[in-house]
């Protein structure tokens, strides 16, 4: 009975990230106070970015802001629905398990036909929930990245292919888990911008700009 009790707290907790992670915030922000789906206009993505090309950053700006916390939190889920009798090896493979459901969900969110964005900004809370000590080493990367050379994609790759070493030396948590999930992330990363890499090969990505292009 207790075990049964547990299996459903787990596969509630992975239900829950999902559906947190699932939240467009892009698309509904886009809809309710613009009347415009993000994902129509622009480069056609449902993240920050895009919003902000679009819509500007008083939109922008608060859908990063929520995309990061539905993946801090997603992960959060693991400190509330973990059995008890889990140690701190299981809680953070659990952790990592709520943090994959929780990026899927933003890239196929069940509320908008399963069409959403590429993962970065849920990425970043799961960064701050899962590494923080190390979080900051990540970010610098992207900010160095991105003031040399202004392209948003180029700085999220950039940091994610640095993330795993940064990981591997810097981290104080050496659970063998977290440095594959980080190893995961710099796969994952370059995989959802491969169009975006195209582009910069190509010489027509753009550069981003905090105002709102003409669409």
């Amino acid at each position: 009975m207790i075990g049964n009790f547990f299996i459903i707290s787990i596969a509630s907790a992975i239900l829950l990230a999902y559906l947190i992670g699932s939240i467009p915030s892009s698309v509904w922000i886009g809809r309710l106070f613009f009347g415009i789906d993000v994902r129509k206009k622009g480069s056609g993505n449902a993240g920050a970015t895009n919003t902000i090309r679009v819509l500007g950053a008083k939109a922008g700006i608060p859908v990063l802001a929520i995309d990061v916390v539905k993946g801090w939190f997603a992960v959060y889920l693991a400190n509330i629905f973990a059995p008890s009798y889990y140690d701190d090896w299981q809680i953070i493979n659990l952790k990592i398990v709520l943090a994959l459901v929780a990026t899927l969900g933003h890239i196929f969110p069940i509320y908008v036909g399963f069409k959403g964005g590429k993962g970065v900004a849920t990425m970043v809370g799961i960064m701050i929930a899962l590494y923080p000590d190390v979080f900051l080493f990540v970010l610098g990367v992207f900010i160095l990245v991105f003031v040399l050379f202004k392209y948003v994609s180029l700085a999220s790759v950039f940091a994610a292919i640095s993330f795993p070493f940064i990981v591997y030396f810097f981290s104080r948590e050496h659970y063998t888990t977290l440095v594959l999930f980080s190893v995961l992330v710099a796969v994952f990363i370059p995989i959802t911008h491969t169009k975006n890499l195209r582009r910069l090969r190509a010489g027509e990505e753009r550069k981003f700009s905090i105002r709102k292009t003409k669409v």
